[in-house]
């Protein structure tokens, strides 16, 4: 085990890191008109800018997350904050949208860094048996910035302008790394030969993949360039990737990804689980804040703050759920609030018509907040309670990969889902005003068209509804968690020995 004399303080320096990099995955689709008016540029451009941070952050993490083993997950999240701080400013310096894309790749590489370091380091300080309490913590921070991404731009963007949703991280990124320098231990690193071949494999397989999920609907699922086509993307990807699990069976060293941690059911359980909450957690967002501004003509701020509820009773109750995982066991709470989930959409669902009390959608607001609260938590203690030391950084990479993963299919398939519902509710006639209503946040329909809008986006969001009960069942395999017996004693360090003895004789 690791000897760490102030745990606690170490989470909380790497919290405000982790939070601001989740943040960053949703602030930027609030600011997206004014980016466009502010730097001339056109839809497709700007879509990039988000598109181009997913995929820098998604595809490294790996590993990122191998790295953090190898030369200490303390160094390797400096680094990155340090490379996320200053892509941050160039961000809201940018004068054109070709060096905003650019400087938000490095922004999403300094991220992919950033996220594995922090679980590794969870899952090093903490024993298993009171890792819960510090894993609620890190999954309070995770469900709460996806939902105050969008409040948090368009205070800023209506107030300062687009510009600030990249400044405001610069001294955020400074305080974190005042903070992690000071707190967050130089824990032992462990000698990896690191797996070229690996490296390779999965980095173009992931990227292959990634980017032909995330941009099939602007290519209309169709040809890129000559005969590059969407899906002849993925399917090469998903090629790249089987080769490099089979790299990984028959290497004969170090494998990047050992396949071993697979052999624990609850990692590979709780992997499939944050799979369907990454999905969900995307999809659901987008045709309930199209409904809530195109329909019911909110601004950007005011169809973020229906999102409060969520966000102030996950924040509350996950930490509590965190301590009472530690005690039972995590399954039926992880269950419960994947089913809680699905309910509050399935409820927001039937609530999506034009002439619905908009103060009825707190309600399933509310009840998604105690879902979030059951599931970031017990998902990543499970996940990580029976990982090896010396394997943290590779868990954590596989959890947030797959998390990521996740996310960019839910993306994908919901603005799918949305086009083909649009075609089927609203008259052809309307298709192209509706189209662009949905493609834009400030979008007019006629009020002849808010009804069957409104069934499209209700009958979209069925689909994470659907997804989150699948992963409700998944949780329901999870097995019981065993007692801790001398965690990671038998890899513990030399130097930790030494030291421990010469603090022994010290005393003596």
């Amino acid at each position: 085990m690791e000897n760490v004399a102030r745990p606690w303080p170490a989470l909380w320096s790497l919290v405000i890191g982790f939070f601001m990099i989740l943040i960053d995955t949703t602030i930027v689709s609030v600011a997206n008109p004014r980016i466009m008016e502010g730097l001339n540029a056109d839809i497709n451009s700007v879509i990039w800018v988000t598109s181009a941070y997913l995929l820098a952050y998604a595809v490294p993490l790996l590993i990122t997350g191998r790295l953090g083993d190898r030369f200490g997950p303390k160094k390797l999240y400096l680094t990155g904050l340090v490379v996320f701080t200053l892509a941050s400013l160039w961000c809201g310096l940018s004068g054109d949208v070709q060096t905003l894309i650019l400087a938000r790749v490095v922004q999403g590489f300094g991220a992919a860094i950033m996220t594995p370091q922090t679980m590794a380091v969870i899952t090093r300080i903490f024993p298993p048996d009171r890792r819960g309490a510090a894993m609620g913590i890190w999954g309070a921070t995770a469900g709460v910035a996806t939902l105050v991404g969008p409040i948090l731009g368009g205070v800023l963007v209506d107030g300062l302008g687009w510009e600030w949703i990249f400044f405001i991280n610069v001294p955020v990124g400074i305080a974190g790394f005042i903070l992690a320098l000071r707190f967050v231990p130089s824990l032992t690193t462990h000698p990896h030969k690191f797996d070229i071949p690996g490296v390779l494999l999965s980095a173009v397989g992931l990227f292959l993949l990634v980017f032909g999920i995330q941009e099939g609907e602007t290519y209309n699922w169709g040809t890129i360039s000559g005969p590059i086509t969407v899906w002849g993307l993925i399917i090469a990807g998903l090629a790249v990737l089987v080769g490099f699990v089979l790299w990984q069976r028959f290497n004969k060293g170090e494998p990047l990804l050992p396949l071993s941690l697979f052999k624990d059911r609850n990692f590979s359980l709780a992997n499939m689980g944050i799979t369907t909450v990454g999905f969900t957690v995307t999809a659901f967002g987008l045709p309930l804040i199209f409904y809530y501004q195109v329909v019911r003509g909110l601004t950007p701020t005011q169809s973020a703050l229906m999102m409060i509820p969520m966000a102030l009773i996950s924040g509350g109750l996950a930490p509590v759920v965190g301590k009472i995982i530690d005690r039972v066991n995590p399954k039926y709470i992880t269950a419960g609030g994947l089913a809680l989930m699905a309910v509050a959409l399935f409820w927001n669902s039937a609530l999506m018509h034009p002439d619905t009390p908009i103060w009825l959608f707190l309600l399933p607001s509310a009840v998604l907040g105690f879902a979030n609260a059951g599931i970031w938590a017990p998902l990543s203690s499970t996940a990580t309670r029976n990982l090896p030391p010396r394997q943290a950084g590779a868990g954590a990479g596989v959890y947030n990969t797959t998390r990521q993963i996740g996310a960019v299919l839910g993306s994908a398939a919901i603005a799918v889902l949305m086009q083909a519902r649009l075609a089927e509710e609203l008259p052809a006639a309307a298709g192209g005003a509706s189209g662009e209503a949905g493609r834009s946040f400030g979008g007019q329909l006629p009020e002849a068209l808010h009804e069957g809008f409104s069934t499209a986006m209700g009958q979209s969001i069925m689909l994470p509804a659907a997804v989150i009960v699948l992963g409700a069942a998944v949780a329901l395999f999870f097995a019981k968690p065993k007692p801790v017996e001398n965690w990671g004693g038998s890899a513990a360090p030399a130097s930790d020995t030494a030291a421990a003895k010469s603090a022994q004789a010290k005393s003596v």
